[in-house]
């Protein structure tokens, strides 16, 4: 476990059943957020009634950390499955990082990995064949163990159709 997230190990937990809301766009921030078991997307609902999943957090991610520096979530925040989640008040938390700087630094080199992730996939949604993103994603990641092949389609943004006839071509 990462030092940042040690400052959880005393938060109030709260069970959120699938389908269940944390918080909603425009709502005040008054806490942070440590997901500990389960899924939660960041929603942004768009004007044609479709929502923009802007992150999909799991076990040991932070939620929502962005508006720990904003007054309103820019986002809704729903479980996607049963989520245990831990909850700090946004004030205990800054505290925290400011009397550990060992955590700060740790939640700094998460951000930055994550960023530099995020970077990467950027550059790879925007080759244009197949055959290109997945060389891309090899060259960043190597081979995915055996059946994680469907997530590798998820990632460079194809279908898993589409990246099976490539990997079919590839076998030829």
């Amino acid at each position: 476990m990462s030092d940042w997230q040690q400052i959880f190990d005393d938060a109030r937990m709260k069970t959120f059943e699938q389908g269940a809301v944390l918080f909603r766009r425009e709502d005040r921030v008054h806490s942070m957020y440590l997901v500990r078991s389960g899924i939660v997307e960041l929603l942004r609902p768009l004007a044609d009634g479709t929502a923009l999943t802007l992150n999909v957090a799991t076990a040991g991610m932070a939620l929502a950390e962005a508006s720990l520096f904003a007054s309103t979530y820019h986002c809704d925040a729903m479980a996607r499955m049963n989520a245990e989640i831990a909850i700090m008040p946004r004030a205990t938390f800054l505290s925290a990082l400011r009397k550990q700087p060992d955590a700060a630094l740790g939640l700094i080199e998460t951000h930055a990995k994550e960023v530099q992730a995020q970077r990467s996939r950027i550059e790879i949604l925007r080759l244009r064949r197949v055959s290109d993103r997945l060389d891309a994603w090899l060259e960043l990641h190597g081979e995915p163990p055996a059946g994680e092949w469907i997530r590798v389609a998820d990632q460079i943004g194809v279908s898993p159709p589409a990246l099976y006839r490539e990997l079919a071509r590839r076998r030829k």
